[in-house]
């Protein structure tokens, strides 16, 4: 086998309160194509998902090409870093006979990331409640749950969206952060979508980012008169994402007419219940 080509899911991240901790896998994705050949330098990404895939299993190191495409697009809060290491490391993973179980690949991709929240569900599907110390709950999602993702033309960085961050926040501040973050997952849990509604308020870290995206309470403010159950800036930014059981479309037209930015474009999708996945074996 000298070729392998993986299939990875963006996925979405936080859902408000869930901060480093809850996501979603989405249909839309990123095709990483490993080759056995002379290095073709890949970029510090890709080289340091391999290093750290080398020092892990023991293996020795082998020369291989990478080839990225795909539908996600980097620095808007989607998980496109996840995209490309999680592909990467399944396809040297292959490649050197599968020293890593699937468990243990997606542990390193978290640790390469820093978080768990988008690692989990790229890698398993789904809706997913991750822990740093690679523990994760995986629910499955309903093809009636529909997701608008309102995608700015400017990238954020993690790391700028983490600068915002305050030290501390009040007690209240977590408790209610946290209460809504066990209703969501009781929702996704019991898959009983309606009462999602309502629980996307955030008191940890949106607040603090929206001098980044001014534009995030109107979002998602005209995409609950639309129908939308909630919304929330995705990952660390700077898309926004809502979820609506009916009328998704409308949510989405909604929500580009309220945003005042020239240049943003609009998604619809489902969530991936299947995570990454091998395309191609040569």
């Amino acid at each position: 086998m000298s070729v392998v080509r993986v299939k990875v899911p963006a996925s979405t991240a936080n859902l408000g309160p869930g901060f480093d901790c809850l996501g979603i896998a989405l249909q839309i994705y990123n095709w990483i194509t490993i080759k056995r050949e002379a290095s073709n330098h890949p970029d510090a990404m890709v080289e340091a998902a391999a290093s750290a895939f080398f020092r892990r299993t023991g293996e020795r190191s082998f020369p291989f090409g990478c080839r990225i495409t795909g539908e996600v697009p980097r620095s808007r809060g989607l998980g496109s870093s996840v995209t490309v290491r999680l592909g990467v490391l399944y396809g040297l993973n292959e490649l050197a006979g599968s020293p890593l179980s699937r468990q243990e690949v997606f542990e390193l991709c978290a640790e390469l990331e820093g978080h768990p929240d988008n690692a989990a569900p790229a890698a398993f599907g789904g809706f997913t409640i991750a822990r740093g110390d690679g523990y994760f709950q995986r629910y499955r999602v309903d093809r009636e749950l529909g997701f608008a993702l309102l995608i700015p033309n400017f990238e954020m960085s993690t790391s700028d969206a983490r600068k915002v961050l305050p030290k501390a926040v009040s007690l209240g501040d977590a408790v209610a952060s946290v209460s809504n973050a066990c209703a969501i997952a009781g929702a996704f849990a019991s898959r009983d979508y309606e009462k999602l509604s309502g629980c996307f308020g955030d008191r940890l870290h949106q607040p603090f980012r929206e001098k980044l995206a001014p534009f995030l309470s109107p979002v998602i403010d005209a995409g609950i008169k639309a129908g939308a159950l909630g919304g929330w800036l995705s990952g660390a930014g700077s898309t926004v994402a809502c979820l609506a059981l009916r009328n998704v479309e409308r949510v989405a037209g909604a929500m580009l007419a309220a945003c005042g930015l020239s240049g943003a474009r609009i998604v619809t999708t489902r969530a991936d219940n299947t995570g990454v996945r091998i395309y191609l074996r040569n």
